[in-house]
């Protein structure tokens, strides 16, 4: 028998038998499919170990020196060289469908000037079939100065295009006059809306911009075929694949399930899905489950996503105190209290996954209040409440998501994106709690990390270097935007990968590299425990693992 190997964890010295082999005979030995050696291998934790065995899509043994017993003729040798072999990387929060749709739309996310913003859309549109809708976008006008586009910028460069596209945040949209022709929205018919606006020019018309829940005026117009749906999802599995994400928690609708459930009766889903769905329809998602079950561990469902507020760059989230730079506004409820209570109980009694998006101050307090009544209306049990994006916080509202056991659903991307605006939006005091890793941590809370993709790349490495770093993307903070909220990689890789794997119940399969366990995998050019978090967005990703198949590989031409 080997011996058990020690493994140093925070200092501590500790036995983890498991983790290694239990040497039999020989001819026992079962056969693996790939083994990889020459490689660091991490799992919470630096193990003792430098090759790892894969069979039948699971993690089969680990260990240290010869590997021979468990490689056969058909066996793959990998030689990772040297790199590190961690989880495959879990993405907490992401938009699928509509980032693999914005894949393939036109690129504004770096438009600095009003005229790049219009040449590009210009570009684009002249490319398109005659009459198609153009979505997506991903539009930042803070890049310019401030300006909110109009539909009359893009008018001319569209033709007869219908054109809705995204600020980054998906919180608001711009539509040229086409679509709001096609959406009947011209002539002042413009019917209100709660927990949204649309934007008046002088003579009371649309200019063109839409926030919020009054983006579904237009938004019911859009159309796609299934073939669209399919090059989506094919566009946007292939991309986080790339950056070694092997699961998603996919915030979206029960048509985008559906998408899903085509494509893996086709054989066409690479990665695992946790298909979430909307918070107010929690009976269709509690009947549904009655009838079919949760999935299985390739697509599943059981998790509800609601909206307490909008967002920063909309001025749409809600706080106690005005916008800094806005002294009449202080944001707007998406839902109302009393709708979000309603739904939140009722959907917790029914067993399911409660999921909600939280930007202001006052969002945050809305919610936790409601999630600190759950346990006197339902009783208490393991139900892993999320707060999506927890995003401004303070000192009261950190100690009760600890105490509460809510998951700070988190994307450390934002952190280095709003860091370059968010001070002259919010002030420099509201600032100190944004994104408060470090702090949340401290008091003892669990953290998930992911991107918010569309809103936000899907790359971990990235979110990595923005966790430890906190450098803005506009160089003017390379000390860190809030320094003292910055936390060490390995919190930061943790956070997507076993706190994410626990964030949607998987941390009995994922999230870990144990014999047993889903062979999710990925595997890094070099140990991102040993350099300099600054240059970690240099690391490259060399392999990723779904199910023990490499499902991409990194081309070396």
């Amino acid at each position: 028998m080997n011996p058990v190997h020690p493994i140093l964890k925070s200092g501590v010295v500790f036995l983890m038998a498991t983790l290694f082999v239990q040497c039999k005979n020989p001819s026992s030995m079962p056969i693996a499919d790939t083994i990889i050696h020459h490689v660091t291998i991490w799992s919470d934790s630096i193990l003792a170990a430098n090759w790892l065995a894969v069979r039948d899509g699971k993690i089969e043994a680990m260990g240290t020196g010869s590997y021979a017993d468990y490689a056969g003729e058909e066996t793959e040798l990998v030689d990772g060289q040297g790199g590190f072999l961690t989880p495959g990387f879990i993405d907490a929060h992401v938009h699928f469908l509509v980032g693999g749709a914005n894949l393939r739309s036109v690129q504004l996310r770096d438009a600095v000037t009003p005229g790049e913003f219009i040449q590009r859309i210009a570009a684009f549109a002249g490319e398109q079939p005659d009459g198609t809708w153009i979505t997506g976008g991903d539009w930042n006008h803070e890049l310019w100065g401030g300006a909110l586009p109009a539909r009359q910028w893009i008018d001319s460069v569209t033709g007869d295009h219908p054109v809705f596209l995204n600020r980054l945040d998906g919180h608001m949209a711009l539509a040229n006059t086409r679509a709001l022709e096609m959406a009947g929205l011209l002539q002042g018919r413009i019917p209100p809306v709660d927990g949204g606006e649309v934007v008046l020019d002088n003579d009371g018309q649309p200019t063109g911009i839409f926030k919020d829940n009054a983006m579904a005026l237009v938004e019911q117009f859009i159309s796609t075929s299934s073939e669209q749906e399919d090059m989506a999802l094919d566009t946007a599995c292939q991309y986080i694949l790339s950056n070694g994400v092997t699961t998603v928690n996919h915030m979206g609708t029960w048509a985008d399930f559906e998408v899903f459930q085509r494509n893996k009766a086709q054989g066409h889903l690479p990665v695992r899905i946790y298909a979430v769905t909307p918070l107010a329809g929690w009976e269709t998602l509690r009947d549904r489950i009655a009838k079919e079950g949760r999935g299985d561990d390739q697509l599943w469902i059981g998790g509800l996503k609601g909206f307490v507020d909008g967002s920063l760059g909309s001025h749409t989230a809600a706080f106690f105190e005005p916008f800094t730079d806005k002294p009449d506004d202080i944001g707007l409820l998406v839902n109302t209290e009393e709708n979000l209570r309603n739904w939140i109980t009722n959907g917790d009694a029914a067993g399911l996954q409660i999921i909600v998006h939280a930007i202001g101050d006052r969002a945050n307090a809305l919610l936790l209040n409601i999630y600190d009544g759950l346990d006197g209306f339902n009783g208490t049990r393991d139900r892993r409440v999320r707060i999506e994006h927890a995003q401004h916080l303070n000192d009261t509202l950190i100690r009760k998501i600890a105490r509460t056991g809510t998951i700070a659903s988190m994307q450390p991307y934002h952190a280095i994106d709003d860091g370059c605006w968010a001070d002259k939006v919010i002030g420099a005091n509201r600032s100190s709690y944004t994104y408060a890793f470090r702090s949340l941590l401290n008091a003892g809370a669990r953290l998930a990390f992911g991107s918010d993709w569309f809103v936000a790349p899907p790359d971990v490495l990235a979110g990595i270097y923005a966790a430890a770093t906190r450098r803005t993307l506009d160089g003017q903070h390379p000390n860190g935007w809030v320094p003292e909220q910055k936390i060490p990689v390995e919190d930061a890789l943790r956070a997507y990968t076993s706190g994410a794997a626990y964030a949607c119940y998987k941390d009995d399969k994922l999230g870990y590299l144990k014999p047993g366990y889903l062979a999710d995998l990925v595997l890094l050019d070099r140990n991102i425990l040993q350099v300099d978090p600054v240059t970690i967005r240099e690391v490259q990703v060399m392999r990723t693992m779904v199910n023990g198949r490499w499902e991409w590989v990194r081309s070396l031409e």
